[in-house]
């Protein structure tokens, strides 16, 4: 059974895996990444993204149609946000999509003493 993008959960957990990819690629500066959600509610997904620098991050996303908006943390625990957007096509019995996002460091560890 394939999802329209007018199905707003579907759009929602694209756009939540897009958002984590975002802040994922954004962890190693001007780079690429890639993720994955799965829905553990509607318009609520939880995720794993790696990226191009081999930072793994796993966090929690939500989002509105093609937008949506995540928390994660990195295998160091360097915590970030992102958003993104993007769009998807069925393929097979999944859908595969593709967007852009933005993100930010919003807590880095200190040095440990």
């Amino acid at each position: 059974r394939s999802i329209s993008l007018a199905n707003p959960f579907a759009a929602l957990r694209l756009a939540a895996a897009i958002a984590l990819s975002g802040a994922v690629a954004l962890l190693g500066g001007c780079s690429a990444g890639v993720g994955i959600g799965i829905p553990v509610a509607p318009g609520v997904s939880i995720g794993v993204g790696v990226g191009s620098g081999g930072n793994v991050n796993v966090g929690v996303g939500t989002g509105v149609g093609p937008v949506g908006v995540g928390v994660g943390v990195d295998q160091h625990g360097t915590v970030s946000a992102g958003a993104g957007v993007g769009a998807s096509v069925p393929v097979g019995g999944a859908r595969v999509g593709a967007g852009v996002g933005v993100g930010t460091v919003i807590h880095e560890p200190g040095p440990e003493n």
